[in-house]
């Protein structure tokens, strides 16, 4: 295969220094970053077109660009089902979540939950976000990285600490507005990168025609399966079902979402950016299927992964890329820049968030003399600090990719428990902080059940349907790329022969139901007990929960919310978005750090 040309570099380069200019540029116009609300939510006045763009942008990583596309090749299409959960998310987000987050105009999410509920449960929340972002963005750093080395011989450690020291640049120097213009420029060149692959795939195969016609013939278009079996892995019911959970809680709920739509200049732009997504959503997902069945429509004679030529599904875009665009200097690199604007939109994303619940939940409740002017520093330091820990947990990811694996689906398995505990709060009156402990706890505690029996004993072959390759084709000798995929039984080694009743039925549970199983058990338990320790004697404030009124103001866009009468309290509890969990959809997909076949919350890389 072709390696890497200057070119290709050059194309690199020219995606991080462009990120860099921006974060520079918000740095100073308009007088800089005055205090931390500047900082962190971008001063609330940011309109809903960037917005939409940046939260499609952070939900595209990395693992989108080299993932999804392999996902199709190796189960087929039904992933495309997806495209009806990222609506059902969408309406649940902006019509449950986003409205009392936007009242309460709250820089983080957690800080809800000490208003709501007690100062403990919020604590509880940020924590369990820090952990689990700054263990995802290692990855996220890192699996790209190496997939793309493997394959292209683009150097490991300079694309990483070349794009962990870009991202924490301009998360430093310009705050959200940095963020949000530079996922809105990465957005362009991940469409980029993933077009210059179909259109050059349409003209080798000599039309769409054709890569439509052999996706159909080799089983890859399954679109309808509706199979009721919780325990497949992908069915049209455990997509559109758990699928909505899963998400929801990192679009609902997650401070590296929310934050995004909270900086919009009014909650009708905040709405509006939310629905604009949802179409930035499919086209991504189009065109990630489109590259799944033109992968397929190409190498359905010669499978490049069983013959040995890539050691992990992930590495077959980027052997593709060189494969087809060797003869165009510079394409290839548009393609890796495209990845790794998928891992920047993420990796800065998490580093904001990680700013704001530190600054919001862990520094301001505790140091309240603090000036507007040293927050705003005490918020650049932040992000300085956690780019530096997402760097070296990319590190950490090198030595230790099973390891870190196995701790991160173990923390994504927090999503479902999360979203059961805010779902509780906005929607039930009589919910209070007992019932909410206590219900968190027990989701969380089923949650971990399942979700490390499914890494002890991963589920069979015939529950997750992985459809035909071929070698049949193939005229090479032996392969000639070195393995990167750490299986996880290194860690847990069980021998088949020992699998208990326990592992093909409970342990087997598609992983999209995880999230649906803790959010269900959260509520049930927190109603139950908040009944019987008197909770309908409370009373709730009106503001803390869903009211009819926030319906009906859908219908009258001139009396929307504007940041000026929004009531800002002065308890400020503040959290960052679980950015780490951001793409639970991918969480199966095998990055080369290790088998992620069972991770909960998939990672958003």
């Amino acid at each position: 295969m072709a390696r890497f040309t200057v070119w290709d570099y050059v194309v690199f380069a020219a995606m991080l220094l462009i990120s860099a200019v921006i974060g520079v540029y918000y740095a100073f116009v308009g007088g800089g970053q005055k205090t931390s609300k500047d900082f962190l939510t971008a001063g609330r006045s940011m309109s809903a077109l960037p917005v939409a763009l940046s939260l499609t942008a952070s939900f595209m990583s990395a693992v989108t660009v080299l993932g999804t596309p392999a996902e199709i090749y190796r189960y087929g299409a039904i992933f495309c089902v997806f495209a009806i959960t990222y609506c059902l998310v969408v309406l649940c987000s902006a019509e449950i979540f986003l409205p009392v987050f936007y009242r309460l105009g709250i820089t983080s999410t957690y800080e809800y939950l000490e208003l709501r509920f007690n100062k403990y449960l919020r604590l509880c929340g940020t924590v369990l976000f820090i952990i689990q972002t700054t263990l995802y963005t290692g990855i996220v750093i890192y699996a790209p990285a190496l997939a793309l080395n493997q394959v292209t011989g683009f150097d490991l450690w300079g694309a990483v600490v070349a794009t962990g020291v870009v991202c924490t640049f301009y998360c430093t120097l310009g705050g959200l507005k940095a963020v949000v213009w530079t996922d809105v420029f990465q957005v362009g060149i991940m469409v980029a990168g993933f077009s210059s692959v179909i259109i050059r795939a349409v003209v080798v195969q000599e039309g769409i025609g054709r890569i439509v016609n052999d996706s159909y013939h080799g089983g890859r278009l399954n679109f309808w399966d509706f199979d009721p079996n919780p325990l497949q892995r992908h069915t049209f019911w455990t997509i559109v079902i758990g699928g909505t959970f899963t998400w929801t809680g990192i679009y609902g709920v997650n401070q590296s979402q929310v934050q995004r739509y909270i900086a919009c200049k009014s909650r009708f732009h905040a709405k509006l950016s939310l629905y604009i997504n949802l179409l930035g959503l499919w086209a991504i997902m189009a065109c990630a299927a489109l590259c799944g069945l033109a992968l397929y429509s190409i190498y359905k004679d010669c499978d490049p992964w069983t013959a040995k030529q890539v050691s992990a599904l992930d590495q077959l875009m980027p052997y593709l890329v060189l494969d087809i665009l060797r003869d165009f200097p510079g394409v290839p690199g548009l393609f890796v820049a495209s990845a790794y604007s998928g891992t920047l939109s993420t990796v800065s994303s998490s580093i904001n968030a990680l700013a704001a619940v530190t600054v919001e939940d862990l520094i301001k409740p505790y140091f309240r003399s603090l000036s507007e002017k040293k927050l705003s520093w005490i918020s650049m330091g932040m992000s300085l600090f956690y780019g530096g820990v997402c760097i070296a947990m990319a590190a950490v990811a090198s030595l230790l990719g099973a390891l870190l694996q196995a701790a991160l689906s173990i923390f994504g398995m927090v999503g479902g428990p999360l979203l059961g505990l805010f779902a509780l709060g906005i929607l039930c009156s009589f919910a209070n902080g007992i019932g909410a402990f206590v219900g968190l706890v027990s989701g969380f505690a089923i949650s971990l059940w399942v979700g490390i029996g499914s890494q002890i004993y991963p589920p069979l072959p015939e529950r997750t349907k992985p459809l035909y390759l071929s070698t049949a084709g193939c005229n090479i000798s032996s392969g000639n790329i070195t393995s990167t995929e750490i299986p996880l039984t290194t860690i847990f080694s069980t021998p088949t022969a020992e699998r208990p009743a326990l592992a093909d039925n409970w342990y087997s549970l598609s992983y999209l139901y995880f999230s649906t199983l803790g959010t269900l058990i959260t509520v049930v338990v927190g109603i139950i007990i908040s009944l019987l320790t008197g909770g309908l004697k409370q009373n709730t404030d009106r503001k803390f929960l869903l009211t009819k009124e926030d319906f009906l103001s859908n219908f009258s866009i001139y009396n929307s919310e504007t940041p000026e009468n929004v009531e800002v309290l002065n308890c400020k509890p503040f959290t960052m978005a679980d950015e780490g969990t951001d793409n639970p959809a991918f969480s199966h997909i095998e990055m080369d750090v290790a088998s992620d076949k069972n991770k909960v919350n998939g990672l958003h890389m």
